[in-house]
């Protein structure tokens, strides 16, 4: 795909910003100029998507296989304890599955609170399993759904991964459901075969509404606890790529509305920068969401 292919979503998604709307609005016509005046390319037929509505930045934080009972007290204190300087912000936040109670009942409310991962069947006979209606029972209204490091430990599939979106949004979650490729696929210029392969799962399975529950963590594998970073060109260039597949496949409603995370080596120093890309839509943060002045930062970078 060209690059003028991906101009409309980002001129559109510029919209989102604050005091950037007049200059979308500018921007627009240039898109409409590169996709209409010398066609002849499948994608040249298409104008720019106008946002339908601002997209909400969402950071979420992925706790993992962290923290001890200690430890999670002196997060929860350091998180309601975070000034915040930004009210324009969704926090999602993920605890082990034995400490979701106690992060429920002591966190800001402002925050929400996520599982991360759940048992996509109805509770029964399912030894070690957390089922979806048990975590409705307590309260809980998000989960993440398919991290890189359930697909690869774990063999969940991305078809397996589409039906627990599924499965969760028809139980009335809402979902951090996750994509991403590993270091051969990206140095290999195969990122966006991944991407399809991922998303094509999800189109087929989940309607236009069920969209409206389901945020998009894209997660270059390569990136995540590793210290490598995406570039914001690359992380703007892919979320760009995701924001144009969902219209094509889906609908151009979903692609408009549709929130997409970046996720992989994500801190308090490199946040602001990524956040300024336009199709970047939020954080899903691993390392730097243990550390609750850091996960503030990154909070307060979405201005």
């Amino acid at each position: 795909a060209s690059f003028d292919s991906f101009v409309p979503f980002i001129l559109a998604a510029m919209s989102r910003r604050s005091g950037h709307s007049l200059l979308a609005l500018a921007l627009a016509a240039v898109g409409l100029r590169l996709c209409f005046v010398g066609g002849g390319s499948a994608g040249s037929a298409r104008g720019p998507a106008v946002a339908m509505e601002a997209r909400k930045f969402i950071v979420g934080g992925n706790w993992k296989a962290n923290g001890s009972p200690e430890s999670v007290k002196t997060l929860v204190k350091e998180l309601n304890d975070g000034e915040l300087t930004t009210k324009d912000v969704e926090v999602v936040c993920a605890p082990p599955f034995l400490y979701l109670a106690e992060v429920k009942d002591s966190l800001r409310k402002e925050y929400k609170v996520a599982a991360q991962n759940l048992w996509d069947k109805d509770p029964g006979a399912w030894t070690g399993e957390i089922p979806a209606q048990l975590l409705a029972d307590m309260g809980i209204e998000w989960v993440v759904l398919g991290h890189s490091e359930r697909r690869e430990n774990c063999g969940e599939t991305s078809q397996i991964v589409a039906e627990k979106t599924k499965f969760a949004v028809d139980k009335g979650f809402s979902t951090l459901t996750c994509i991403g490729e590993k270091l051969d696929a990206r140095e290999g210029g195969k990122t966006f075969e991944v991407l399809d392969e991922q998303l094509k799962p999800l189109a087929e399975v989940l309607s236009e509404a069920d969209w409206e529950s389901v945020v998009l963590a894209y997660e270059p594998v390569w990136a995540i606890g590793t210290g490598k970073v995406a570039t914001p060109e690359q992380a703007e260039e892919t979320h760009a790529y995701i924001r144009k597949w969902l219209a094509e496949n889906v609908s151009e409603k979903v692609s408009e509305s549709v929130r997409i995370q970046y996720g992989g080596s994500v801190n308090d120093k490199n946040a602001a920068e990524l956040g300024q890309q336009p199709n970047i839509d939020g954080f899903l943060v691993g390392g730097a969401s243990l550390k609750g002045s850091s996960f503030t930062t990154i909070i307060n970078s979405a201005q």
